[in-house]
């Protein structure tokens, strides 16, 4: 039997017991419509009947319908013999439909499903009904399902019989009507044939018409049509014949009724239509109210990211998501309980998706923009503040893990940083170097400076210490521009604070706090924690890092090492880069392929059509290093090179400080860096060593011939040449003991080698002797010494008429060749006493080495070229004074016989005395006036040189035999020149006196001897009178109460 559920189901037709709203079926297809007021119509139009269906004309007024409980109705009131729910037929269930329920099918709603499983349906389906609704019977069960149905078969096959047979001849003539009003409909309209008329005999027996039929009806006059007439009435029947043809009937009434409902359309469709769509906007005005936030959400997202405001749009799709995450839930709670989904949760559904779907579409288009943003942020300190920096990639980084992404965005910036460092790199090392070489070369194809060029250089070195040299003054504007470009070439590379070195290092503390973990901190995790796999980074992506900074690292090294320690480049046609176009970066779903554009720029702008060629090879010192501008000189090149190497040193610290692993085989990186500034310092103190001894070859040319401010005895030679060649080794002490400028944890600058040391030395003495040597070529040449570079004027350097007006009084008339070896007598007796000590000081103190050996080579140095240039000097006064002597002794009238009645002893000296002793004087003021500490060496030595003349005249072989006239008279101009000399007087000079009077009285005879001693007396008073009478005229070679000498 059913179960009550069953039958309030079948007899209110309702698909559950506990109904939310009531069915609108009962609205349409109640029957209690026909006894419902009909509305209220214009007075115009017919009460309108009610809707029936298309059957209900074969329906009559009284006649008997008999209701079925449980059974369905369609829209249009006709009832559906299949029920909505039965019996099992096996007899297992009261209820199939609740059973299929129980199983999770939803057959309610779906009436073809349901019919599979209805005994009653014509489209059951015992297969599908056995595995659901009996899915879990047993054999035993099924049997018994079987003997249930097999009776009730039975009982309704025996209520069917008896039915039948107490009807049977009700349903004989009901089907033999049905059948005959069949034919007459089908064959309405078709023309009978007539049969072959036969009047011999009598037609056989045929069924009369009924009372009913056309043919029993009386014929009148209408009987009698015409044949046309009857054709059209045929046509008019056929049309009606239940035939294909026809439309079976009903292709009479369809063109009317297809007209009358276009009628109906236009007449009664735009107030249908309005009223629909009335209703359809108050629904989408309610909807719009319950989900305002919904339509809000995309708006809201659109002008935040106009605006760029990134809190508003994380909040804005945060509310997206919540009202996803909510509709969501709505459809699996549905799914989990198995009950159908309302209208209005299914309009939240389709509202929600999309607004979702736009949501996304705005959040993906943000998200790809961002993406290129952040591969293009890149930053230096020397630019914005590390704070601004860090705040414009971390708040991009910060806006991707809160929307969520599928790469990590801290790893895609970390290697769109790399990628945008290395290209920097390569062009910047590549640019520079094409440049550096481009400017060699118009150095080296142009003409090489002159020594005045050079004078005005060297001069630019201060004398005094505590001024600082002015670089641009140290060579000439073309190689000074070499030099500065190099540097700033160099510094924006190495320097720490503004160059790309500085940028590698950020990026490697960066790099190394997002490894930490420290970075993260203050970076969200996204919506429910999903983007906390892309806080951090994976151990191969660690591993990538380290090794793209080692790549770094290396490419700064190998630059800087073939740059210092290779030769010049042939072809820079190589390194000629075209501008890159603007690239046109796409980074939707593949952020790593965001392009980067260059950020260095130069002032060069290269012709690849008129590349200046190679300099010519002349076999000059500068040829080998394409770090040397062509015919630089030493000062410049020093000094610029140290500060090279200062920033190369530093920066091989700080890229030691980094501490990377080594990757594959590679050597040690500390140990890479060793090998790099030890070679860069080797090249450039072989560069400097070589334009030094270059160099000192010229620096004759300091010599002016200007007295020195300080010591009016020596020029500014000596003091120039002392800053100059401190200059240098002060420059070379930082090149060969390279300091960092900053303190680092590690430290890869050694001392340099021994070598390298021995090579400074050996140039240091070199320099030394070739500048000395050019001193002593001065002196003796003048002019003819320095070439045709300098403006002859008269036999002196010149310089230029500005110099020599403010000269003043210290700028000497070099014209004569004794003033200039008297100045670098003077020269070099400062060398000997000042300078060189000085310098050996300054040498031992800087690079902590002695030396000893080369102190004493200098001094030998030294010794010759000052004898050199004292017999340079005393040379030609000595032999005019030996000619003097000679002519004066042998001429007649030397020694004449004394007056009569005076004695032997009153005479006077002979003339060549008083030419010696007034040649003397003139040496004497000579020397005091150029240069007074020379005077006594200088007089001794002429001295010396007078007696040596005198006892080389008296052992002449033509002076055998000599008189008392000749004795007093020997006697008198030796004793006289040298009382005359006396302060001037030498050992030598005595010894050789002494050994003059030996050779006097071995030429004389024994009277001669006795009488000389008898004179004795009035020779000295003849003495003392000669040297009162001469007091003032050789007052000059008076002895100074202050004892100069």
């Amino acid at each position: 039997m059913e179960s009550i559920e069953t039958q309030l189901l079948n007899k209110y037709n309702i698909p559950t017991l506990f109904p939310a709203q009531w069915p609108q079926e009962k609205d349409n297809s109640s029957e209690d419509e026909d006894d419902a007021p009909a509305p209220q119509r214009p007075q115009t139009l017919p009460p309108a009947a009610r809707r029936k269906s298309r059957f209900s004309v074969l329906e009559t007024s009284g006649s008997f319908t008999r209701k079925r409980e449980g059974v369905e109705k369609t829209k249009e009131g006709v009832e559906n013999l299949v029920q909505k729910d039965e019996q099992d037929p096996l007899g297992t269930y009261p209820s199939v439909v609740q059973v299929l329920r129980q199983r999770g099918l939803a057959v309610e709603d779906d009436f073809k499903l349901r019919n599979r499983f209805l005994l009653s349906s014509t489209t059951f389906s015992p297969s599908l009904f056995l595995s659901n609704v009996h899915s879990s019977a047993s054999t035993d069960s099924l049997l018994s399902g079987l003997d249930f149905l097999s009776r009730s078969i039975e009982k309704k096959s025996a209520s069917l019989k008896v039915l039948v047979e107490a009807n049977f001849e009700r349903f004989v003539g009901a089907k033999a009507t049905i059948d005959r009003v069949y034919s007459e409909m089908r064959a309405d309209g078709q023309e009978a044939p007539e049969p072959p008329p036969s009047p011999s005999r009598r037609p056989g027996h045929s069924r009369g018409p009924s009372r009913s039929s056309f043919s029993a009806r009386p014929r009148g006059a209408s009987a009698t049509l015409s044949s046309q007439t009857v054709a059209q009435i045929n046509g008019e029947k056929k049309k009606n014949a239940l035939v294909k043809e026809s439309e079976y009937g009903v292709h009479g009434i369809k063109v009317p009724l297809t007209e009358v409902a276009v009628k109906a359309e236009e007449v009664w469709g735009p107030a249908l239509g309005g009223k629909d769509k009335e209703d359809t906007l108050k629904q989408i005005l309610s909807s719009v109210e319950k989900n305002r936030g919904l339509f809000e959400v995309g708006s809201a997202i659109q002008d935040a990211i106009r605006r760029k405001d990134h809190e508003t749009i994380i909040e804005e799709y945060t509310r997206a998501r919540k009202f996803a995450e909510d509709t969501r839930y709505i459809v699996e709670q549905a799914t989990y309980s198995k009950t159908p989904l309302t209208d209005s949760q299914i309009h939240q559904i389709i509202v929600t998706a999309r607004m979702w779907a736009d949501v996304e579409h705005q959040i993906e288009t943000f998200k790809r923009d961002s993406w290129k943003r952040l591969t293009s942020t890149h930053f230096s300190r020397h630019e914005t503040g590390l704070d601004q920096a860090k705040e414009q990639y971390m708040e991009l980084i910060s806006i991707m893990l809160e929307l969520g992404v599928e790469d990590n965005p801290i790893w895609v910036w970390l290697l769109s940083r790399y990628e945008h460092l290395r290209k920097r790199l390569l062009e910047s090392c590549d640019r520079a170097k094409m440049e550096i070489e481009f400017l060699r070369r118009l150095l080296g194809n142009q003409p090489k400076p002159g020594l005045k060029t050079l004078l005005k250089h060297l001069r630019a070195v201060p004398t005094n210490s505590k001024i600082t040299a002015e670089p641009a003054k140290l060579d000439t504007s073309k190689t000074i521009e070499f030099w500065e470009y190099m540097h700033a070439s160099l510094t924006a590379l190495l320097a720490a604070n503004g160059g790309i070195l500085g940028e590698i290092i950020e990026y490697w503390d960066i790099a190394q706090s997002f490894i930490d973990g420290k970075a993260q901190k203050s970076l969200p995790m996204g919506f429910n924690n999903q983007s906390s796999v892309h806080h951090s980074l994976s151990p191969g992506n660690v591993t990538e890092l380290e090794k793209g900074i080692t790549e770094l690292v290396n490419v700064i090294r190998e630059h800087l090492f073939s740059f210092f320690a290779e030769p010049p480049i042939e072809d820079i046609t190589s390194l000629y880069s075209p501008l890159p176009t603007s690239p046109t970066p796409t980074t939707p779903k593949t952020p790593m392929s965001a392009a980067l554009s260059p950020t260095m720029g130069s002032k060069f702008r290269f012709d690849p059509n008129s590349v200046p060629p190679p300099s010519p090879k002349k076999g000059d010192a500068w040829e080998k290093y394409a770090f040397w501008p062509p015919h630089s000189n030493a000062p410049s090149g020093s000094h610029y090179l140290a500060k090279a190497l200062l920033l190369i040193g530093t920066a091989a610290n700080e890229l030691a400080s980094l501490r990377l692993k080594e990757t594959g085989s590679t050597v040690r990186l500390d140990e890479a860096l060793r090998v790099l500034v030890g070679g860069v310092r080797e090249r450039c103190v072989q560069a400097v060593c070589a334009a030094w001894n270059t160099d000192a070859e010229s620096l004759k040319v300091l010599e002016d011939w200007t007295r020195d401010a300080d010591r009016k005895d020596i020029t500014t030679m000596p003091t120039r040449f002392l800053a100059v060649q401190s200059f240098l080794l002060n420059n070379l002490q930082k090149i060969m003991y390279v300091e960092a400028s900053s303190k680092t944890v590690v430290d890869v600058l050694v001392p340099p080698s021994s070598k390298l040391l021995q090579m400074v030395r050996s140039q240091f003495v070199t320099s030394m002797y070739r500048t000395l040597s050019g001193m002593v070529e001065c002196a003796e040449k003048g002019r003819a010494a320095l070439g045709k570079d300098f403006e002859i004027k008269s036999d002196d350097l010149t310089v230029d008429d500005e110099e020599a007006h403010n000269a003043g009084w210290g700028k000497v008339d070099a014209s004569k060749r004794s003033i200039r070896l008297l100045l670098t007598l003077s020269n070099m007796t400062s060398f000997q006493t000042e300078i060189t000590p000085q310098l050996i000081t300054l040498f031992q103190n800087l690079f902590s080495v002695s030396l000893t050996d080369e102190s004493k080579k200098i001094d030998g140095v030294l010794s010759q070229l000052d004898a050199q240039l004292f017999k340079s000097y005393n040379q030609p006064h000595a032999a005019r004074i030996a000619g003097t002597i000679e002519q004066g002794i042998f001429s007649p009238s030397w020694a004449p016989p004394s007056a009569p009645g005076k004695s032997v002893a009153d005479r006077q000296p002979s003339p060549y005395v008083f030419a010696i002793l007034l040649s003397l004087v003139l040496v004497h003021t000579e020397v005091s006036t150029t240069s007074p500490p020379l005077t006594a060496r200088i007089l001794r030595a002429l001295f010396e040189a007078t007696t040596t003349a005198l006892i080389k005249t008296f052992n002449d072989p033509r002076l055998s035999n000599i008189n008392l006239q000749a004795l007093m008279q020997a006697t008198l101009d030796v004793e006289f020149m040298a009382q005359t000399l006396a302060s001037y007087t030498t050992e030598a000079a005595s010894a050789t006196q002494t050994e003059m009077y030996q050779v006097l009285d071995g030429k004389t005879d024994n009277e001669a001897r006795v009488r000389l001693q008898g004179e004795l007396g009035n020779l000295r008073g003849t003495l003392k009178a000669l040297r009162e009478g001469t007091r003032v005229e050789f007052s000059c070679f008076r002895r100074e109460k202050r004892g100069v000498r």
